[in-house]
């Protein structure tokens, strides 16, 4: 799969706007078949959301305007290398294909670095700074014993 430029473009263009409007320096675009079906800026100071990253507000909007929560069959275009989080919510949308500009070092130099996150996520919910542990409850499995008898679920 090639990449389109101009998407690239677009993205960058969209993560200067993003600067200029107070948000935060990334853009992101989700594209079907040569088509934008989805686009995004980081937010995440002006919402005070910190999971408003262009990706994530991308993939949020193309699934809005397809009705789907799948976009299987669409590529994401960003301005930048996408952090561990968008990465993530790029696997679970399914998108075929990921084409990104700046690289993550880039963002790095302007203070966005999420090398500590990609660090992190290697390790074990013990091993992490931000402490993580498992504790058993009765009937914490319920809930997927539940879902998995459910015959009308969506599966995805």
């Amino acid at each position: 799969m090639e990449p389109d430029r101009s998407f690239l473009e677009t993205a960058v263009r969209l993560a200067e706007r993003s600067v200029e409007e107070g948000g935060g320096p990334f853009g992101a675009l989700v594209v079907r078949d040569g088509q934008i079906i989805g686009n995004g800026t980081n937010c995440v100071t002006l919402d005070n959301d910190p999971t408003a990253h262009a990706e994530v507000r991308a993939i949020r909007d193309a699934c809005r305007n397809l009705g789907d929560y799948s976009l299987a069959g669409c590529t994401l275009y960003v301005s930048c290398a996408p952090c561990p989080m968008c990465l993530s919510a790029a696997y679970w949308a399914r998108l075929d294909a990921i084409f990104f500009a700046a690289p993550r070092e880039a963002a790095a130099e302007a203070g966005f670095d999420d090398l500590f996150i990609a660090d992190e996520l290697a390790r074990t919910p013990e091993e992490r700074q931000l402490p993580s542990q498992q504790v058993d409850i009765p009937g914490a499995e319920r809930p997927f014993a539940l879902w998995s008898a459910k015959p009308d679920r969506a599966e995805y």
